[in-house]
């Protein structure tokens, strides 16, 4: 992958967002008839569920939107990790459906429960039922409780938290390592591939490492890979090393705050014991203050419950609109669905979700779904002044979805500090404009 440069990649990027603008320009945007009102219900409030409604509305306002999702706040993934170091509040990664319902979209909080794909209807587990001419599903992660021996949704609802969902679960995290003492190690389990957020693991180290040198500086993370390399590998490598006295060349050394065991050298966690407060990887038997298991995951219980998921327990999808290669006229969008090359991040629903929303109103409108481009970028903060982020294009190449020549890219290693000190503050931007992009 090229070198990034924030120049470049907007160049390329403007493409992405070419897609949506000739979108809302177009003939089927300006609304047509309301004799036969459309109907579009659309699964899950999060970033992708959330930008697909609001981008509905823009794209034609005659059609009538449904948004269903259980929670009437909703906390992001991304950035929660700025919580558990306290750099922000919980609060701050909150938002409400208000602004949407303003929109004139229909906000129902419940749970979807299955779907009646031949005759269009949506089940919800407070017995309602919906009719769609089309259904955008955004539903979300779910886990493999069953991959690590000891560890189960109870598990990590009173003991160990994945804090993989905002919200509780971060919150339960954040007090754990308040309630620590000063010389407490704290053991962080990643996934295996694929999961939501590759860089977040790693990222969410930094960031505790952040909050313990400040506050509690002869304490450890230790780090129990089940992968031999992950996103942004040498950048972290060269973060941890700058900030937290990690070195590179002996990556499972206790002489710096952080250590990371890969793999090959035994960090794969293949059991927990919750009661004692240990993991067991490589055969060895390892104590933790302050344990935290990111399970290998899976499409959501909303995913399966629709029928929506594969054998790899994911939702595959035309790359071109996201429609379910397993249901017509339902549509599968973020984390859940089988997207590759792209990852899974909420940048990357929300771009999914746009390109998406914007097929779907041509299509109820009779015409044909435009050619899509499609945009991510993930920023890691490693300390209050000092981020990296990775950026790359995508596009469709009328089989499948692939990465820009030339597009995107990794920080620099050698970005002196003042550019990634504007990385964090390209990073806090970012996170502002996505959410009132989704939300607002």
């Amino acid at each position: 992958m090229s070198n990034f440069t924030r120049r470049n990649f907007l160049k390329t990027a403007g493409a992405a967002a070419a897609t949506t603008a000739a979108v809302t320009a177009s003939p089927f945007a300006i609304g047509g008839s309301h004799k036969n009102k459309k109907k579009v219900v659309v699964i899950g409030g999060g970033m992708g569920g959330a930008t697909a409604a609001k981008y509905l509305t823009m794209f034609d306002p005659s059609i009538e939107v449904t948004l269903i999702e259980p929670k009437k706040v909703y906390h992001t993934g991304f950035m929660s990790n700025e919580v558990l170091s306290g750099y922000r509040s919980l609060n701050s990664i909150g938002f409400d459906f208000v602004k949407l319902q303003g929109r004139g979209v229909n906000i129902v909080h419940d749970w979807v429960t299955g779907v009646d794909a031949a005759k269009r209807v949506v089940m919800t587990k407070g017995g309602q039922k919906f009719k769609y001419d089309r259904c955008i599903v955004s539903p979300g992660i779910g886990y493999k409780w069953d991959a690590i021996e000891g560890f189960n949704a109870e598990v990590a609802n009173t003991k160990i938290a994945h804090a993989w969902d905002g919200g509780s679960q971060t919150a339960m995290l954040r007090k754990q390592l308040v309630d620590m003492k000063d010389g407490g190690t704290v053991i962080i389990s990643p996934p295996t591939n694929p999961f939501r957020c590759p860089p977040g693991p790693y990222e969410r180290a930094a960031q505790i490492a952040m909050y313990l040198k400040a506050n509690k500086p002869k304490s450890k993370i230790l780090v129990l890979d089940p992968k031999n390399k992950f996103s942004k590998f040498g950048l972290f490598n060269a973060g941890w090393a700058r900030h937290y006295g990690y070195d590179p060349k002996n990556p499972t050394g206790t002489q710096g705050m952080i250590s990371w065991v890969k793999k090959d050298a035994g960090g794969q966690v293949t059991a927990v014991d919750p009661k004692n407060m240990t993991v067991t990887a490589g055969g060895e038997t390892i104590k933790g203050d302050v344990i935290n298991i990111i399970p290998p995951q899976k499409a959501s219980a909303v995913a399966v419950a629709m029928g929506l998921t594969d054998a790899k327990g994911w939702c595959p999808i035309h790359g071109d609109t996201f429609e379910s290669t397993i249901h017509k006229n339902i549509h599968v969008i973020g984390d859940a669905s089988h997207s590759s090359p792209m990852p899974k991040s909420g940048y990357a629903a929300n771009s999914q979700a746009k390109v998406c929303a914007a097929s779907v109103a041509a299509l109820l409108s009779g015409g044909s779904a435009p050619h899509p481009t499609y945009v991510n970028t993930c920023y890691s903060v490693l300390a209050p002044e000092d981020a990296i982020s990775v950026a790359m294009v995508y596009g469709w190449d009328g089989t499948k979805i692939t990465k820009v020549k030339g597009s995107g890219g990794l920080t620099p290693s050698d970005f002196h500090a003042e550019h990634r000190a504007r990385e964090v503050e390209y990073a806090h931007s970012w996170f502002n404009n996505i959410t009132n992009d989704a939300w607002g």
